[in-house]
C-alpha cells in the first residue's frame, strides 16, 4: 500500500543520490491525486464517514513523462466510477496557446520578471525560435479556422462585451479591447460566435466586428446584450438592425452609487419591482412610478432612470421564459473571468496575435464544452 504523504524532509535529506526535483514532483503529484480522491469520497483514506460518497479500491501504477524526468505514480482507484488526474490529461489547445505566448515573450526578450520565473520553474528556457514558430503556427490555424467558421441559421439573442489587455507596440505598452460575442439559435444552443482585438471602442470599431459576423453567415439578430456602450448601440442598429438591451446588472450598480451606502437596498428592491412585472407596459409604468418616487431625494438617480428606462427594459419585449436569461451579460461572466485568469499569467503580451492565439484557444475550448 502507498503512503498518502510523504515527508518533505526526507526527500531533502536524500541529498545527491537521489534528483530531488524529480521526487518533489512526484511527491506533490501524489499528495494532489490524494486530496482530489478525498474530494470524490468526501472522507479521508481510512476515514470512517456513514455519509461518505465513495471509497477506495487500491492504486494503479503510471509512469508519467514529466517535463523533469519520467515520475511513476500511483494513480488511486474508487469503487464506484473512476479517477483519471487531470495533468495527466493530453495538453488542452489552451494550455499550448498559453505555453507559446509564454515562450514567444520570453524569446523576444520582452518578457516580465514574472515571466521569467515561469519559464525557468517549467523547464523551457532552452526553447527556440524555431519550436515557438512551428507551435505557434500550428495554433493559429487551429484558432482562425474556429473564429472564421461560417455561422448558420438565426440567432435571436447576441451577447456582446469587451475587456482590456496590455501589450507592446513600438516599444510602448498599450491597452487593446478585446471583443467576445456569444449567441444563441433557434434550438436554444449557445456558442461563441467570434473575437476581435483592436485599439479602441469606437463606434467603427464595433462596426466592423459586427459586419465580419453578418459575412460569415450572423442573421435573424433580434436582440443584442452588453454593457453601456454607446458606440456598439449605434453599430447594432445600423448592421443588425436589432434592438439593445442594456445589461440590468451593470445598471444597478451605476444606479445604487447615486445612493447611500444606507439607502443601497431600498433603492435596489424598489427598481426590481419594475423587472417583476408581467408585461411590458406595466414594467414601464412601473418604472416611471418608481423614478418619480425617488426623484425628490435621489435627483441624479431618477434622470439615470429616466434615461436608461427604454435601453434596461428592452428584454420585457420578449418572451417571459427568456427573460431571466436575455436581461444582463451575466452568461459571459465566467467566460470572461477565464480569460482574465489566463491572461494575467501573462501579463504584458508581445503582440496582437499572441492576444488572439491564446483568448481564441480558450474560446474554442469553451465552446466545445
Amino acid at each position: 500500500m502507498t503512503k498518502s504523504t510523504v515527508a518533505v524532509t526526507e526527500l531533502v535529506e536524500k541529498g545527491a543520490n537521489v534528483d530531488v526535483l524529480r521526487q518533489m514532483v512526484q511527491f506533490m503529484a501524489q499528495r494532489l491525486m490524494e486530496i482530489c480522491v478525498e474530494a470524490l469520497c468526501g472522507a479521508a483514506y481510512n476515514e470512517k464517514q456513514a455519509d461518505r460518497l465513495n471509497s477506495r479500491n487500491g492504486y494503479r501504477d503510471r509512469i508519467w513523462e514529466a517535463r523533469v524526468d519520467t515520475v511513476p505514480l500511483h494513480i488511486p482507484k474508487l469503487r464506484r466510477g473512476s479517477y483519471f488526474p487531470e495533468f495527466l490529461e493530453p495538453r488542452r489547445t489552451a494550455e499550448k496557446a498559453l505555453t507559446a505566448v509564454i515562450q514567444e515573450a520570453y524569446v523576444q526578450g520582452i518578457s516580465t520578471r514574472s515571466v521569467d520565473d515561469l519559464v525557468k520553474a517549467l523547464g523551457m528556457s532552452g526553447v527556440s525560435k524555431s519550436q515557438v514558430s512551428r507551435l505557434r503556427a500550428e495554433l493559429d490555424e487551429r484558432v482562425q479556422a474556429f473564429l472564421e467558421r461560417p455561422i448558420e441559421g438565426d440567432w435571436p439573442y447576441l451577447w456582446i462585451d469587451a475587456t482590456y489587455m496590455k501589450t507592446r507596440e513600438a516599444g510602448r505598452i498599450v491597452s487593446l479591447a478585446v471583443i467576445v460575442a456569444v449567441a444563441v439559435n433557434m434550438n436554444g444552443q449557445r456558442e461563441v460566435l467570434g473575437m476581435r482585438v483592436g485599439p479602441s471602442e469606437a463606434e467603427p470599431f464595433w462596426t466592423e466586428f459586427l459586419r465580419s459576423l453578418t459575412r460569415r453567415g450572423l442573421r435573424g439578430v433580434k436582440l443584442v446584450i452588453s454593457d453601456a456602450h454607446e458606440c456598439l448601440k449605434a453599430a447594432a442598429a445600423k448592421v443588425l438592425k436589432a434592438t439593445w438591451q442594456r445589461c440590468r446588472v451593470h445598471f444597478m450598480r451605476n444606479a445604487l452609487a447615486h445612493a447611500g451606502a444606507g439607502q443601497r437596498r431600498m433603492v435596489s428592491a424598489a427598481i426590481a419591482t419594475a423587472f417583476a412585472q408581467d408585461s411590458a407596459e406595466a414594467a414601464h409604468a412601473q418604472w416611471r412610478t418608481i423614478a418619480d418616487q425617488l426623484r425628490p431625494k435621489f435627483p441624479k438617480l431618477a434622470a439615470l432612470m429616466d434615461d436608461a428606462e427604454h435601453d434596461v427594459l428592452a428584454f420585457m419585449d420578449f418572451p417571459k421564459a427568456h427573460r431571466q436569461q436575455i436581461h444582463s451579460t451575466n452568461p459571459l461572466e465566467r467566460m470572461n473571468a477565464e480569460i482574465k485568469r489566463r491572461t494575467d499569467v501573462v501579463g504584458i503580451f508581445p503582440n496582437d496575435a499572441a492576444i488572439t492565439r491564446l483568448v481564441g484557444a480558450m474560446l474554442l475550448e469553451q465552446n466545445d464544452e
